[in-house]
């Protein structure tokens, strides 16, 4: 495919930009080359300012659930822009959509919208640290719950993409009180409660770790988090901001049958646009300012058009079969995936819950970070370039996930497993 393009304009943007991209791992710093700009964007593909046509399994990341620019949600989003874009004041838009979110996940009795997954899972744990009176958090190693700095240790994601532990300009006593344990290791949470039970104010999971590729939480994982949480006096933090309207038409929450204290959400919720939002039991929201003394605000909370645009995505998935249709077609692909990985006799490990699929080059299933870091990351950018070329969009990291829309039908389905398929011949 010709790029030249976009080339010219990675090269013009690494003068204006870092890396010259908005976010990390666009840059397709661990697959190789350089990115495609993007000129619009239909259904279930992207078109690039070179007039490529790619086939789109990263949908900004998760919220395209319906597809870009989906005629429902855009039809509804050219009559609020009429309205106006912010009020700074409050709108029924917001009780709509927080309806919608309550109806689907009972555990959210009361909400708080912000613009980001990032700014919901910081506030969510300051406020779960007022409600306990304690200071540390537990995390688990690969799960990435944006970039606060009390959350960037062990994060998994772009952190794990670009190489970096950490981050500098973290400083120590900044995460001091942050403990970590390997996810889907109960004996480990078990023996950090042991320790230190008495001062850990919450613990924040990915139900799903889908920030390390996609690895799914093993029998008693989370119910086992939930009854240690409740002995210990601690609140159960669900990041759903990936999950949340993906692996179940209720969260995780709703998949597995464990119930939060408080949950985090972003992505699906604003259809497209920038969105987050915390919420959970009524007891512990009605801390956060003015009903309480735990300070949080922000000029675009609430935001018309996100919220407009999460409205009319949160009803069309309620419509009959929607939802199942779309994880459906992503069964079909992560069957198809597997079984042309070992057609090619390439070691692939294909993962799939709801409408998520992640792809592992690794000889064994991956149930942890630690496992996760040995997957040949080499051989998954050889991949991703050969999809490429064959028109098909990956996320660009083996660390990533994929993500399926209802615009992704069989037509669809059938060209990335034919592309798939020469793909692993090519790199076998």
């Amino acid at each position: 495919m010709n790029r030249q393009r976009s080339s010219h304009l990675f090269d013009a943007a690494r003068g204006l930009m870092p890396g010259g991209v908005s976010s990390p791992v666009r840059a397709f710093g661990a697959v190789g080359g350089s990115p495609f700009f993007v000129e619009r964007a239909e259904g279930p593909y992207l078109i690039d300012v070179d007039d490529n046509r790619y086939l789109d399994y990263v949908l900004s990341w998760g919220p395209l659930i319906l597809g870009h620019a989906h005629p429902t949600v855009v039809a509804a989003l050219q009559r609020a822009i009429h309205r106006g874009t912010s009020y700074g004041a409050p709108t029924e838009l917001e009780l709509d959509l927080a309806r919608l979110i309550a109806e689907a996940m009972p555990s959210i009795e009361m909400i708080r919208f912000v613009n980001s997954g990032t700014e919901a899972t910081m506030s969510a744990l300051r406020l779960a640290r007022a409600f306990t009176g304690r200071s540390k958090i537990l995390k688990f190693a690969g799960c990435y719950h944006g970039h606060a700095d009390l959350l960037l240790v062990q994060a998994g994601s772009g952190v794990a993409t670009l190489g970096l532990p950490d981050s500098p300009g973290v400083p120590a006593a900044t995460v001091a009180d942050t403990l970590t344990a390997p996810y889907n290791d109960l004996d480990a949470v078990d023996r950090l409660f042991a320790a230190a039970g008495a001062e850990i104010a919450a613990v924040i999971v990915e139900p799903v770790a889908a920030n390390m590729g996609l690895v799914l939480p093993v029998a008693g994982f989370l119910d086992g988090i939930r009854r240690l949480t409740t002995e210990h006096g601690a609140l159960l933090v669900f990041d759903e901001v990936l999950t949340g309207f993906r692996v179940h038409p209720g969260g995780a929450q709703g998949r597995y049958g464990v119930i939060p204290d408080l949950t985090t959400l972003g992505k699906v919720i604003g259809g497209g646009l920038p969105v987050g939002a915390y919420g959970g039991r009524g007891e512990i929201m009605e801390l956060v300012a003015p009903a309480g003394p735990v300070y949080q605000a922000g000029t675009l909370s609430g935001n018309p058009l996100a919220m407009t645009a999460g409205i009319e995505t949160l009803r069309a998935l309620r419509e009959d079969l929607v939802w199942e249709g779309v994880a459906d077609a992503c069964e079909r692909l992560a069957a198809g995936i597997g079984a042309a990985a070992t057609a090619a006799g390439v070691p692939g490990q294909a993962t799939r819950v709801g409408t998520l699929l992640g792809l592992y080059f690794a000889e064994a299933p991956v149930a942890s970070w630690e496992q996760a870091k040995h997957a040949d990351t080499r051989r998954f950018a050889s991949f991703h370039r050969a999809m490429l070329e064959r028109g098909v969009y990956l996320p660009p990291s083996q660390f990533e996930t994929w993500f399926l829309s209802t615009a992704h039908g069989d037509a669809e389905i059938e060209f990335t497993l034919a592309a798939a398929r020469a793909a692993f011949a090519a790199i076998a």
